[in-house]
C-alpha cells in the first residue's frame, strides 16, 4: 500500500513539477511499463536466441524483465519467471559450457609447454661451464678438515663435541676425467 502512494505522489513533488510535464509523463510510462506482462513471442524460446541476440536487444530485455520483476511476482506470468531466471542464471556468456574437446587441447597444450621448458633446461646445462673446483666431494672434505683444525663453530657447528652431520660436504664424488 505504502508504495502504490509513493507512485501516486511522485509526479505531484516539487522536483517534478520543476521539471515539466515530461517528467511526470516519463515516470507514468515506466510505471505503466511495469504493471503489464512482457509479451510471449518476446519470450518464446529466450533460451535459444540469446546468444544471437545483438547487446542492445539484450539489454531492453533485461531491464523489461528487471522492472516487470519489482511487481509482486504472482502477476508475473511463468514465460517471464523462467526467462527471468533462464538470463540471470543461465549457460551463457562466462557460465557457458565449455566446447567439446576443449579439455584435450589443454592437456596437449601443457604437455607440449613442459616438453618445451624440458628441453630449455637441458640446452643450458649442456652449453654451461663445468661446476667450480670447490663443488667437488674432496674438496669440501678438505674443508671439514680445516673447520676442524681451526676449530670453526665450536658451539652448534663442526667443531661442537659430539657432532655428526656432514659438515660442508653436499656433493657426490668427483668424475673421473
Amino acid at each position: 500500500m505504502f508504495l502504490r502512494s509513493i507512485a501516486r505522489a511522485a509526479p505531484r513533488s516539487p522536483a517534478a513539477i520543476r521539471a515539466g510535464p515530461l517528467a511526470s509523463l516519463n515516470a507514468l510510462q515506466a510505471r505503466a511499463a511495469s504493471d503489464h506482462a512482457i509479451s510471449n513471442p518476446t519470450l518464446a524460446s529466450i533460451e535459444k536466441r540469446w546468444e544471437g541476440m545483438p547487446p542492445q536487444e539484450q539489454a531492453e530485455l533485461w531491464m523489461q524483465l528487471r522492472d516487470r520483476m519489482k511487481v509482486d511476482w504472482h502477476q508475473m506470468t511463468l514465460q517471464e519467471k523462467k526467462a527471468a531466471y533462464w538470463i540471470a542464471f543461465g549457460p551463457h556468456g562466462p557460465r557457458a559450457e565449455t566446447p567439446k574437446g576443449e579439455g584435450l587441447k589443454i592437456f596437449f597444450k601443457v604437455t607440449q609447454l613442459t616438453l618445451a621448458s624440458f628441453l630449455v633446461f637441458y640446452a643450458i646445462h649442456y652449453f654451461a661451464k663445468p661446476q667450480p673446483k670447490t663443488m667437488s666431494k674432496e674438496w669440501q672434505e678438505a674443508s671439514n678438515e680445516y673447520a676442524l683444525s681451526e676449530k670453526i663453530n665450536p658451539i652448534h657447528g663442526i667443531s661442537k663435541e659430539g657432532y655428526e652431520g656432514k659438515g660442508f660436504v653436499q656433493s657426490p664424488p668427483a668424475e673421473k676425467s
